[in-house]
């Protein structure tokens, strides 16, 4: 057959077509990106038998010489049968192994079962990711921050349950924003960091490496496992105790809802009608070419709304992980943890490029500021008139004031000094915070 006779290959069925919050960072959660954890756990674990002295160096040498081939669809189409895509890749790698060193084939996967396999792979691909995450919140925290300082003696409107209530300033807003990124990074590296390798064999025992190598030398190798993945030794085998799990799935769910934050006060602060934001560039309509949605923002509240659920079945799992391994607990695990990774990821990306593009609007938030006619001050004039005529008749006094306040664009609207204690909170906020 010609090549021009060959029919094209097809695409993937799913491309992330509904959920362009990740669509551009997709690669890095992918199938294939799992199944190169996979490989890394299986032949780290050779690494570890050869580096605790107990399989001969050339066993070494085959796992850094071997070079996998894998077919995607074919993997996942024979994971069925067993449950699990590990028992398909184990007889892959074995006959892949033995084409470079035969001897080196029978010490695949040995002693291990496949959740040690899968679970270790999915603490690699969580490190990786969290990195990743990590990088995109720096450049969103720079940018916060920078906003903080160019508009921290910029007043504004502090809504309350969406009521103007006191003044603040932009600056204190953004102050905020990054506050709340920072802490979300220090959880999730923190987290990242503690992330352990699996390795407990059938039951969790350790048995059948203990047949092999002895007791003491078995409770010893899950370290070097560890050591040579670059993951936290493990404290005891968790089939069942799913705490790593949850742990990285609430860091990762702590970083959309932060986020979240950040991009539902944006799209509240881009409305027309209230114009104290405006992202560099704004996504068109269909069909109302005037208009330049704050399609970041979106897409990250999109998320935000997402990623609570995911979290949800995380914990739902975690709480179901029954006997010494999981039936079907572990199974809702896998694309649970790596639609969060995957979304996680898209929205520190859309974080960053929405923070990086924010432009902030002083003089809207100070005509905004000034619509109340002077109202918004009543907090700090009680402090001060409320010994001289009750706050009976004080708060009476404001409810006739605001009611019989006169319309913003009226030349009768006086402009309000900005309050000393509004630009010593906002640089309060601003040195307080810890490195990025």
């Amino acid at each position: 057959m010609s090549s021009d006779d060959r029919p094209e290959a097809a695409e993937p069925h799913d491309v992330g077509l509904l959920s362009p919050v990740s669509i551009l960072v997709a690669d890095a959660v992918s199938d294939a990106a799992v199944v190169e954890r996979m490989v890394a756990a299986e032949l780290a674990l050779l690494r570890a038998y050869v580096a605790e002295g107990h399989a001969p160096a050339s066993v070494g040498a085959a796992a850094e010489a071997v070079s996998v081939a894998i077919e995607l669809s074919a993997l996942a189409r024979d994971a069925v049968p067993g449950g699990n895509p590990v028992i398909p890749l184990v007889a892959l790698l074995r006959r892949q192994v033995a084409a470079v060193d035969d001897d080196a084939a029978g010490w695949v996967h040995r002693g291990a079962t496949s959740q040690d396999i899968l679970d270790t792979a999915l603490m690699l691909l969580c490190r990786d990711v969290a990195a990743a995450i990590e990088q995109q919140l720096a450049r969103a925290i720079a940018a916060t921050a920078a906003l903080a300082e160019r508009h921290r003696d910029d007043p504004a409107a502090a809504r309350t349950l969406t009521q103007h209530a006191v003044p603040t300033t932009l600056g204190l807003k953004a102050a905020l924003w990054t506050r709340g990124l920072v802490r979300a990074r220090a959880e999730l590296a923190r987290v990242a960091a503690t992330l352990p390798a699996q390795l407990g064999g059938a039951g969790g025992t350790l048995a059948a490496i203990a047949e092999r190598i002895g007791v003491d030398a078995a409770l010893e190798l899950p370290r070097a496992y560890a050591r040579e993945l670059g993951l936290a030794a493990p404290a005891s085998v968790w089939h069942t105790d799913r705490a790593p799990v949850t742990a990285i799935g609430a860091a990762l769910a702590g970083v959309v809802s932060t986020a979240g934050v950040l991009a539902s006060d944006v799209a509240q602060l881009a409305r027309t009608e209230v114009g104290e934001a405006s992202p560099a560039s704004g996504g068109g309509s269909s069909t109302m070419p005037q208009k330049a949605n704050p399609v970041d923002a979106v897409l990250v509240r999109s998320a935000a709304l997402r990623a609570p659920s995911l979290l949800a079945t995380l914990q739902l799992a975690a709480g179901l992980a029954v006997d010494e391994r999981p039936d079907g607990a572990w199974h809702a695990e896998w694309p649970t943890l790596q639609e969060l990774l995957r979304l996680t990821l898209g929205t520190a990306e859309r974080t960053a490029a929405l923070a990086e593009g924010l432009v902030l609007h002083p003089e809207r938030a100070r005509a905004n500021l000034d619509a109340t006619a002077g109202a918004i001050l009543s907090e700090r004039l009680a402090i001060h008139l409320t010994p001289l005529i009750g706050r009976e008749r004080f708060d009476a006094l404001v409810a006739d004031a605001a009611g019989a306040r006169c319309a913003p664009a009226s030349p009768r609207c006086p402009r309000q000094p900005n309050s000393i204690s509004t630009r010593s909170s906002t640089r309060a906020a601003t040195s307080a915070w810890p490195d990025a």
